[in-house]
C-alpha cells in the first residue's frame, strides 16, 4: 500500500485508547463485580463483547494505528473502522450500564475514539481519495449491501418498537435487560442505519465521504457482528435464552463484509 507521510498524532491518540480499552475489557471479563448491578442477560452480553474487545479490537486498533501512522491506506481504513466501532460500543457502555468503577474509563474511551475518528475524517478528506481507486471498485454492489442491511435492521427494530408503542408497553429487549430504553435502537435508528444509506448514496455518486466511510463501515460491520456472535455464545454458555439464529445472521454479515472489504482493497491503485 502506498504511504503518504507520517502522522504522530495517530499514535498519540491510539496508544492510550488501546490501553484503556484493554483495561476496561479485562475488568469486564475477569472481575465479577463489573456487571454485578446488571441483569444476567445484560451481564453476559457485556462479557461477550469485552472478550472481543480485549482479544481482537484492542490489538487490531494498535496494529492498524502503527500502519496508519505512516499513512498506509490499509492501516487507515482498518483504524477508522475500529474507531467507529468503539464510538458505537462505548456510547452504550457510558449511557446504558449502571454506574460502576469503570465509568470514567468508559467516558475516556468514548471521547478518545470520537475525536480520533473526527481527526481521521478531517485529515484524510484533504486527500484526493477518489483518485486512490481503479474502475474495478464494486461501488454498486457495496451500496446495495449497505441498503439491504439498513432495510433489514429498520424492519427488525421497528417490528419490536411499533407494536410496543401501539400497546403502550415496554419492548421485550428493554424489559429483559432492565433498561430504560434499548440504546442499540437509538444508535441504529438515529445514526448507524442512516449512515449506511447515506454512504451508499455517496459512493454511487463518487463523492469523497462515500469512498472514505465505506471501509470504515465495512470494518465496523465485521467487528460488531463478531461481538454479537460472542454475546450469544456467552449467553448460551451461561444457560440463558439466546437466539442462535441471530448468531448465524451476523456470521453471514461478517463474511459478506470481509468479502467486500477485500474487494475494496483490491481496487486501490
Amino acid at each position: 500500500m502506498q504511504q503518504i507521510g507520517k502522522d504522530k498524532n495517530i499514535l498519540l491518540l491510539t496508544i492510550p485508547l488501546a490501553f484503556l480499552t484493554a483495561l476496561a475489557s479485562y475488568a469486564g471479563v475477569f472481575l465479577e463485580n463489573t456487571y454485578s448491578r446488571e441483569t444476567m442477560n445484560y451481564a453476559a452480553q457485556g462479557i461477550g463483547q469485552d472478550a472481543v474487545n480485549l482479544f481482537i479490537v484492542a490489538p487490531l486498533l494498535l496494529i492498524s494505528a502503527l500502519f496508519a501512522y505512516r499513512r498506509n491506506k490499509l492501516g487507515l481504513f482498518i483504524w477508522s473502522g475500529a474507531l467507529f466501532y468503539l464510538v458505537y460500543s462505548y456510547t452504550i457502555y457510558a449511557f446504558a450500564l449502571h454506574f460502576n468503577s469503570l465509568f470514567l474509563i468508559y467516558c475516556m474511551i468514548l471521547g478518545l475514539s470520537f475525536y480520533s475518528f473526527a481527526y481521521f475524517m478531517y485529515t484524510v478528506l484533504k486527500e484526493d481519495i477518489t483518485g486512490w481507486f481503479t474502475d474495478m471498485l464494486p461501488r454498486k454492489s457495496i451500496a446495495i449491501f449497505f441498503f439491504v442491511i439498513a432495510a433489514l435492521f429498520y424492519a427488525l427494530w421497528l417490528s419490536e418498537i411499533i407494536p410496543a408503542l401501539l400497546e403502550n408497553k415496554t419492548p421485550a429487549s428493554v424489559a429483559e435487560n432492565g433498561l430504560l430504553i434499548n440504546p442499540v435502537h437509538v444508535l441504529d435508528l438515529s445514526i448507524c442505519l442512516p449512515a449506511l444509506i447515506i454512504t451508499g448514496i455517496l459512493l454511487l455518486k463518487r463523492k469523497k465521504p462515500g469512498f472514505l466511510l465505506t471501509p470504515a463501515l465495512l470494518s465496523f460491520c465485521v467487528l460488531m457482528s463478531v461481538a454479537i456472535v460472542a454475546m450469544v455464545i456467552v449467553m448460551k454458555m451461561n444457560e440463558l435464552e439466546a437466539d442462535m439464529g441471530l448468531a448465524v445472521i451476523f456470521g453471514i454479515i461478517t463474511f459478506i463484509s470481509i468479502f467486500f472489504f477485500i474487494r475494496y482493497l483490491r481496487s486501490l491503485k
